[in-house]
C-alpha cells in the first residue's frame, strides 16, 4: 500500500468505528481561501437510524457538529422531522428547519458519504438556520453574504410544508 492508501484505510476505519460507537461520524470542511462556506455533515446516521444524513452549511465546525449530534439525539428520542416545521434545541434561542436536500445539489458536499455507502443510495437533510436577528436566507431582508454563506440545498422555501 502507498502512504495515501494507508491514510485512506485508517480514515475509513476511524469513520466506521465512530459510526459503531456514536451512531455517526461528522466531517467538517472549510475553504482555506475563505471563498466558500464551511460545512459539516454526517456519515452513518442513515445506517444506524434509517433516517437521512444531515448537513449544516455556513456555521463553524463546532456548531455544525453540535447541530448534527442534536439531530441524531432527537432521532433516537423518536422525533420524526417534517418539512416546513420549526424545531428547537439545535441553536440556543433559535429554531431551525429540517429540509430534504436534492441529490444533484449535494455532489460537492457529501463525498465522505459517497465513499462510505459505495454507490448505495442515501438521503440527506439540511439543517437550515436563521441569522442572529431571525432572518432566513430566502427572506428579502437576508444579506447577499448570508445567502452565499448558507446556500439552500433543497427547496428555496423550507418554511412551506
Amino acid at each position: 500500500m502507498t502512504q495515501d492508501e494507508d491514510r485512506r484505510a485508517a480514515n475509513d476505519r476511524r469513520v466506521a468505528d465512530d459510526i459503531r460507537r456514536f451512531g455517526c461520524h461528522v466531517i467538517s470542511v472549510f475553504d482555506p481561501h475563505e471563498q466558500l462556506p464551511t460545512f459539516s455533515y454526517s456519515i452513518g446516521i442513515q445506517e444506524t437510524t434509517g433516517c437521512p444524513e444531515a448537513i449544516v452549511v455556513g456555521l463553524s465546525p463546532k456548531l455544525g457538529a453540535s447541530m448534527i449530534n442534536e439531530y441524531l439525539r432527537q432521532l433516537r428520542g423518536g422525533t420524526r422531522f417534517v418539512r416546513g416545521t420549526l424545531y428547537e434545541g439545535f441553536l440556543e434561542g433559535f429554531s431551525i428547519y429540517v429540509e430534504p436536500a436534492k441529490p444533484l445539489r449535494l455532489c460537492e458536499y457529501t463525498l465522505g458519504c459517497d465513499r462510505y455507502y459505495q454507490g448505495k443510495t442515501y438521503a440527506v437533510v439540511q439543517l437550515v438556520w436563521p441569522s442572529t436577528v431571525g432572518v432566513w436566507p430566502w427572506q428579502r431582508a437576508a444579506s447577499e453574504w448570508f445567502k452565499h454563506n448558507q446556500p439552500l440545498l433543497g427547496r428555496q422555501r423550507p418554511d412551506r410544508p
